[in-house]
């Protein structure tokens, strides 16, 4: 019986890094645009970096993400913005330069000709006088269609996000609509159209990328109520991963996010977490900041690294949280003449150089939630009562089902 225990646990402890691969990177959409504009990005001590690709999967971030429009010249609301530009002819070779420098790719959908996130999800114009039978069509035929023609080229993501932000749905109708075909807390009236929407488009992503885990992603931290209401109405679909956005200056304190964490561990313990969208400034605020935590985290480079070192850290206590993705990091203005700065990227637009933020996020990937815990659990002054089993998933009591877990840094067998 002991050399079967023995046996049992040495080859968990083999398993351990290949089954919590953690994944620490950046949406870096626009960096063609960055480059052509002649941004000059510099490391710590002023030096070039070089293909900014390569300098970040050095320095230890191994995920990048993308966004993907339909048809960004079609749309024609007011309130047009140049940097929605991402089209499939866009996207093609920087998915290409990701992959070949060793990044992880996600790709991320946003079914629709301009941004899409909790205040506007409009159908692209394509697309605007379909059926909702002709839409469960369409969003099947062009999410393959696309997965198709980047794996020709080659490209395959490891994560594929079936929508942007669609914590209130998407595809509501022509831009601007009156009527938009919201889901809401409260009523069921559009539930049933947006599953078949996600049913489809996850559909697409099945048959072509398998291998793919597909996201699906919200952004209602403020709110424990909405964030249950949601992923409670899409408990029987077909995915992998819950997506998050948490930007503090709009979502609040990080004991937010960990009410939020708490709330979906303990309902949703065999789906991964990933925060797909983080950002924080290095200077000044970020226009309509709505939550000031500049007491504790100041806008600076130190303020930045140190909330993103805690971001870490939190992240690390839950073995479903996998990944931290850094929104729009490339954002550079150094030796360009860009206006209209983003205030929270990973490089300063006075200098050109890296934030000390690149560093504290680095930290979270590549590494086995399983081994961050044995270790930080070994420590005297930890005293986490939770049970973690090999997938990393966390329990709040001892479980039930029978298996190997950690528990307060040690391999048990619960029988």
């Amino acid at each position: 019986m002991k050399r079967f225990l023995l046996s049992t646990l040495m080859a968990a402890a083999t398993l351990l890094p290949a089954l919590a691969r953690h994944y620490a990177g950046g949406d870096i959409s626009l960096l063609p645009e960055y480059e052509n504009a002649g941004a000059e990005y510099l490391d710590r001590s002023g030096n070039d970096v070089g293909d900014l690709l390569d300098y970040s999967r050095r320095e230890g971030l191994n995920l990048m993400r993308v966004r993907l429009f339909v048809n960004p010249e079609k749309y024609t609301g007011t309130d047009r913005d140049p940097n929605a530009c991402q089209d499939f002819g866009y996207i093609l070779p920087l998915c290409k330069r990701i992959q070949a420098s060793g990044h992880a790719l996600m790709l991320d959908f946003h079914y629709s000709d301009f941004w899409a996130d909790p205040q506007k999800q409009w159908t692209p114009a394509d697309w605007a006088s379909l059926s909702d039978e002709e839409l469960y069509q369409k969003i099947y035929d062009y999410t393959r269609r696309v997965l198709e023609d980047l794996k020709a080229e080659g490209v395959v993501p490891e994560f594929i996000q079936t929508g942007n932000e669609i914590s209130y749905g998407m595809l509501w109708g022509k831009a601007g609509t009156s009527s938009p075909k919201k889901v809401m807390m409260g009523t069921e009236a559009n539930w049933p159209r947006f599953i078949k929407l996600l049913q489809q488009a996850g559909k697409a992503c099945r048959e072509v990328c398998p291998d793919a885990k597909i996201i699906i992603h919200t952004e209602r931290v403020k709110s424990d109520a909405e964030t249950l209401n949601f992923y409670n109405h899409v408990k029987d679909l077909d995915y992998d991963v819950i997506g998050l956005s948490y930007y503090p200056y709009w979502h609040g304190a990080l004991t937010r996010l960990e009410s939020i964490l708490n709330l979906l561990t303990a309902n949703y313990p065999r789906k991964e977490i990933q925060i797909v969208e983080f950002g924080y400034p290095y200077k000044w605020e970020v226009p309509g900041s709505d939550y000031d935590y500049t007491a504790t985290y100041p806008y600076s480079d130190q303020g930045q690294a140190s909330l993103t070192r805690d971001l870490v850290k939190l992240s690390r206590r839950y073995g479903q949280v996998t990944a931290i993705v850094w929104w729009w990091m490339e954002y550079n203005a150094y030796g360009t003449n860009l206006q209209g700065w983003y205030n929270a990227p990973l490089f300063d637009s006075t200098t050109g150089r890296v934030s000390s933020a690149m560093a504290e996020l680095a930290k979270f990937g590549d590494t086995s939630g399983i081994e961050e815990i044995g270790a930080d659990n070994a420590s005297p002054e930890n005293d986490d009562p939770c049970w973690y089993d090999l997938q990393g998933r966390r329990y709040r009591e001892r479980p039930a089902s029978p298996g190997l877990y950690i528990h307060k840094g040690k391999k048990v067998i619960v029988r």
